[in-house]
């Protein structure tokens, strides 16, 4: 009965240690995405703009 239980405990301790893993993944993912995302919309100019073709 005892084995059981610490059979239980164990799976359930691995099972939230993953889900706790996969949430820093995500977070790190993520982060490493933002800048990205801000640093080519910096570039982007804003308001009008002229091309002159000679």
């Amino acid at each position: 009965m005892k084995t059981n239980l610490a059979a239980s405990v164990l799976s359930a301790l691995l099972y939230a240690q993953g889900l706790l893993g996969f949430a820093a993944l995500a977070t790190v993912l993520l982060k490493e995405r933002t800048p990205v995302e801000m640093t080519v919309s910096a570039n982007v100019p804003t308001g009008p703009s002229i091309v002159v073709v000679r």
